[in-house]
């Protein structure tokens, strides 16, 4: 154990390594009820989903804790399981297996990235504003969701939202369940999305809103339903190449600037350059891409991990123990399908995932013109044309344009002048 870990070389022991795995197991749980409940919106079998969800994420997550020994988890990304059901499937209109072909799509270009240079390229081509605009812009979007799930936004004919009826038993309860999850982060109470998620199903049983399953207990079915059901053909026939550039785009910088977050709080940089990040990529394109084949949107590493690294994780046995405790996840799926059908037990956690995504606006650079408004424009763009994609690459296009403008054209790398002309013959001669 030693020897494959290193446990001792980086200062902790085996029960460390489980107490972390624990840990983070239970402040990133949530996703095996919240990514089945989103992607099902977009016709697919939930149980199908839900049993792809966690195969993925054991995989990826496997990878991460053999081959690259890092205390990293990966699952389904939040934000990227939005762009999929209601970008890609419900507002284009393409069928969910023909977006999960452009999820293998993406993933199988992010394994040949991860096994060469030009990985820095792409990354550094994008300018750091618009980077954090993209996380924040998800965030702004995945609380919009949540918040119209609930009905705590609805349709108005005269001004297209409003606010609902907080009267209505199931808004209510979703505001009741925000701040249960609140008082829980303020009190930094480790798990609080998912103990947030118990405490308003008690509640909700209570209401009469939810019925108990017959047995908590299940052996997992309906894995069929979703997997290799990806249209690959359907992908280049449909012109999907902007999806497939987004799925890639986010996966790989969300996970990378994930991954440098993590290890650096493990002490795990060396010379602030990250050790073994082939193998660390490897994982998240290999899990993406089986995430496809079963029947699931992209994975993506998991900011929860440092909940792990906080009480001492430091090794890949702390993702082996999430890995354990996911598989056992495999046979709560009656429960776990009861508690994903109410929207009051998942709109908090997209609410509240969404604000912590928001974070990074703070790192922009508000008073440099050229940096701030395309950045400004991806941010409300993506809720505001409820698409990822429509507002990454709006941003895309604005940022060259006002660079060249004010005479700063060697600013902007040379590749991102081809993002910025395929999205602007993308977005007007495809978007519809």
């Amino acid at each position: 154990m030693n020897s494959l870990f290193k446990l001792k070389e980086r200062g902790t022991t085996v029960p460390t390594e489980l107490m972390a795995g624990v840990t983070t197991f239970l402040t990133m749980v949530y996703i095996v009820i919240v990514n089945p409940g989103i992607l099902s919106k977009a016709g697919m079998d939930f149980h199908g989903v839900f049993i792809a969800t966690v195969l993925a994420s054991i995989v990826a997550t496997l990878i991460m804790g053999i081959f690259a020994n890092y205390p990293i988890v990966l699952a389904p990304g939040m934000g990227l399981n939005a762009y999929f059901a209601f970008s890609v499937v419900g507002g284009s209109g393409v069928s969910w297996q023909t977006a999960l072909g452009a999820v293998f799509v993406a993933g199988a270009l992010f394994i040949v990235l991860s096994l060469t240079s030009f990985r820095y390229m792409l990354l550094d081509a994008i300018p750091t504003s618009l980077k954090h605009a993209i996380t924040a812009g998800i965030g702004l979007f995945i609380t919009f969701i949540g918040l119209q799930n609930a009905k705590v936004i609805v349709a108005s004919p005269s001004t297209l939202l409003t606010l609902g009826d907080l009267r209505e038993h199931m808004t209510s309860l979703t505001i009741i369940g925000l701040i249960v999850s609140l008082i829980l982060m303020a009190y930094q109470v480790r798990g609080f999305l998912f103990f947030g998620m118990l405490i308003t199903a008690v509640l909700a049983w209570i209401m009469g809103l939810l019925t108990m399953p017959g047995s908590f207990v299940a052996a997992p079915t309906g894995l069929s339903a979703t997997a290799f059901q990806l249209d690959i053909k359907g992908v280049f026939s449909g012109g999907m190449y902007a999806v497939i550039f987004t799925f890639l785009l986010i996966t790989l910088f969300d996970t990378t600037g994930t991954m440098l977050g993590v290890a650096e709080q493990a002490g795990l940089l060396k010379d602030n350059k990250f050790p073994r990040s082939r193998g660390a990529l490897l994982a998240d394109a290999i899990g993406t891409s089986t995430g496809a084949l079963l029947g699931t949107s992209p994975t993506s590493a998991y900011i929860e991990s440092s909940s792990g690294v906080a009480v001492g994780g430091r090794t890949g046995l702390t993702a082996i123990t999430v890995c354990v405790l996911l598989a056992l996840t495999l046979f709560f799926s009656p429960i776990i399908a009861v508690l994903a059908s109410i929207p009051a037990i998942t709109a908090p956690a997209l609410i509240i995932v969404g604000f912590l995504m928001m974070n990074v606006l703070r790192k922009i650079e508000w008073q440099d013109l050229e940096e701030a408004f395309p950045a400004f424009l991806i941010v409300v763009l993506m809720p505001l044309t409820y698409s990822i994609a429509t507002g990454i690459g709006i941003g895309f296009i604005v940022y060259p344009v006002l660079k060249l403008l004010r005479g700063k054209r060697s600013d902007v790398h040379p590749i991102f002048y081809l993002f910025a002309v395929l999205f602007f013959i993308q977005i007007v001669f495809f978007s519809h």
